[in-house]
């Protein structure tokens, strides 16, 4: 059997496509496979990127099933390029099968520094950095009130994702558990044509889309509790 090949990790923009950088190209340029999340989606960052390239398709509906092929792939030396539509792959994203797949076969895997929306969210927002807990996507429906009363004794800051159809009732449920007068930010389409940026308290970021339905990909960053309250 010749030499394992190589899994690499690359970011995708996470809305401008001028965002992929320098090296991404390169990387794709010369990958043996790119899996891909979906590939229309991909397709029009490689249009962009002026590459010819093909794109197998690499989801949460079939990651399972392919993870023998892929394995296979590197198996026989192939370098194996995995992306998402935007982001990193693993980061509310697919990728952590694969990854966890190719550290149990050791195959050598390698991630890209780039794009993924929760950094510059946090960055922006105002509130402290120093110390922080991604928390992505709530659960649906069961868990999701356990979960939120186990952070409403978090002092980090919290960064979680959410769907444009539930950010006002996500921040309904904020106030509920972590108070009506707790600081967040609310990052709209980031690095895109309408992003949107908006500070406030819970009450005040519900009242706002209450009454603005938005659109497009959310992140929002929510003051930890105060380690004064905490400690009283």
């Amino acid at each position: 059997m010749s030499e394992s090949g190589k899994l690499i990790l690359v970011p995708t923009p996470i809305g401008n496509l001028d965002d992929i950088t320098l090296r991404a190209i390169v990387v794709l340029k010369q990958a043996d496979m790119i899996l891909a999340e979906d590939t229309r989606v991909s397709s029009k960052l490689m249009n962009h990127l002026s590459l010819e390239k093909k794109l197998t398709p690499h989801h949460k509906f079939n990651e399972h099933k392919s993870l023998g092929m892929v394995i296979s792939k590197l198996n026989e030396g192939k370098t194996v390029v995995l992306i998402s539509d935007a982001g990193t792959p693993g980061i509310s994203d697919p990728g952590f099968l694969l990854v966890r797949a190719c550290v149990e076969n050791g195959i050598e895997v390698e991630c890209l520094p780039g794009a993924t929306a929760l950094i510059p969210a946090l960055a922006v927002s105002g509130l402290p950095t120093d110390r922080f807990v991604f928390e992505g996507f709530l659960p649906q429906k069961k868990g999701r009130q356990k979960r939120l009363k186990e952070l409403s004794e978090e002092t980090r800051t919290m960064v979680f994702y959410e769907s444009p159809f539930r950010l006002a009732k996500a921040l309904g449920q904020f106030a509920e558990f972590f108070g009506e007068d707790r600081n967040a930010c609310v990052c709209r389409e980031l690095s895109k044509f309408f992003e949107e940026i908006k500070r406030g308290t819970v009450t005040e970021l519900q009242q706002y889309y209450t009454e603005h339905q938005p659109k497009g990909e959310i992140v929002i960053v929510l003051e930890g509790r105060p380690k004064k309250e905490k400690d009283q």
